[in-house]
C-alpha cells in the first residue's frame, strides 16, 4: 500500500489513492486506526484517501477524510491542505486552483508560495454554519449561539458554536497555557448535545488581530494544529466581539491567517510540508 505523510503546522496526515484501499483485505475503520498508531503503525492524526473525478465539472478530486481513530470527519482544512501539497509536489495535478469534493461541498486551494517540501495555500473553506440545526448541536437558542452557558460536568462553560462543515464548539480563556484542554475537551467532544460529536477549541485573544488556540480534535485527541478549528475560533472571536478581519490564528508551531467577513465566505492561508513517501507490503502485519 503506497501512501506519503505530510503536515500542516504540526497536524500531520497520511494521503493515498483510493484505489489502494481494496488491497490490504482489512476494513477501512481498522485499515486507518492501525496506520494512524503511532507506535505501530506510521502515526498521523487522520488518513485521507483521494482519486480524479471523472464528468465532473466542479472539482479535480474526490476526498474521503479518516479520524485517527477510523471515523469519517466531513470536512479537515490542514488535511485537505496537504492533500493539495501532495499533489503539486508529485506532479499529479498542475492546474490552479486545485478543486476538491469533500463530504462538506467544494473546496478550492490555490497555491500562494513554494519553498522546497513546503507549500502556502490560500483555501476557501465556505460560509460558517451558525444554525444549530444544521451543524448539529441540540440546543435551543437564536442563532448564532454565542458564549451559551452549556453545563459540562461539575461547572459551566460559555461556549460559541459553529461548523465548518464539521461541528466546532468555541471556549476562551484568559491563558490557553493551562486551559484543561485533556479534560474538558473530551468532556465537551463527547456532550450529549453534540450527536455527531464536535471539535473543541481553547482561545486566548492576544489583540483584535491575533488569537492563540489549543485544540481538541473529534476522533484525534489534541492536536498540535487544525485547520478548520483555527477557522472556528476565529469565527468565534468575531462574533462575540472579541476581534475582526483579519485574525492571525498562532499555534504551537506557527500561524494560520483568517479572512471573514459575516456572513460571506472563510478564506485561509496556511502551509503544508511533504514529510515522505511509504509503501508497506503487508499492512495486516502492522
Amino acid at each position: 500500500m503506497k501512501l506519503a505523510k505530510l503536515h500542516g503546522l504540526g497536524n500531520d496526515f497520511l494521503i493515498s489513492h483510493a484505489g489502494e484501499i481494496c488491497a490490504t483485505g482489512l476494513s477501512l475503520s481498522s485499515l486507518v486506526q492501525r496506520l494512524c498508531q503511532r507506535h505501530v503503525g506510521i502515526g498521523a492524526d487522520g488518513l485521507i484517501f483521494y482519486q480524479p473525478t471523472v464528468g465532473d465539472e466542479e472539482a479535480e478530486v474526490s476526498v474521503s477524510i479518516y479520524n485517527a481513530d477510523g471515523s469519517r470527519a466531513e470536512m479537515s482544512g490542514n488535511g485537505t491542505r496537504c492533500l493539495a501539497a501532495y499533489l503539486v509536489h508529485c506532479g499529479v495535478i498542475t492546474a490552479q486552483p486545485i478543486r476538491m469534493r469533500t463530504d462538506a461541498g467544494i473546496r478550492t486551494f490555490a497555491l500562494k508560495e513554494a519553498s522546497g517540501t513546503t507549500y502556502v495555500f490560500e483555501s476557501s473553506l465556505g460560509r460558517p454554519i451558525t444554525e444549530p440545526a444544521r451543524i448539529p448541536v441540540l440546543l435551543s437558542g437564536p442563532a448564532p449561539l454565542i458564549d451559551f452557558p452549556l453545563n459540562a460536568g461539575s461547572e459551566i462553560v460559555r461556549v460559541t458554536i459553529s461548523s465548518m462543515g464539521n461541528p466546532h464548539c468555541s471556549t476562551f480563556w484568559p491563558d490557553v497555557g493551562p486551559a484543561p484542554v485533556e479534560t474538558l475537551g473530551p468532556e465537551l467532544e463527547r456532550h450529549s448535545c453534540f450527536p455527531n460529536r464536535t471539535n473543541v477549541e481553547f482561545i486566548q485573544v492576544l489583540d483584535r488581530h491575533r488569537i492563540r488556540v489549543r485544540f481538541w480534535e473529534r476522533g484525534v485527541g489534541q492536536t498540535l494544529a487544525s485547520g478548520t478549528g483555527s477557522a472556528a475560533a476565529a469565527v468565534a472571536a468575531i462574533l462575540s466581539g472579541r476581534a475582526e478581519s483579519p485574525v492571525t490564528v498562532e499555534v504551537e508551531r506557527g500561524s494560520i491567517l483568517i479572512h471573514w467577513q459575516p456572513p460571506g465566505e472563510l478564506m485561509q492561508i496556511g502551509p503544508a510540508e511533504f514529510i515522505c513517501n511509504a509503501e508497506f507490503t503487508d499492512v495486516i502485519g502492522l
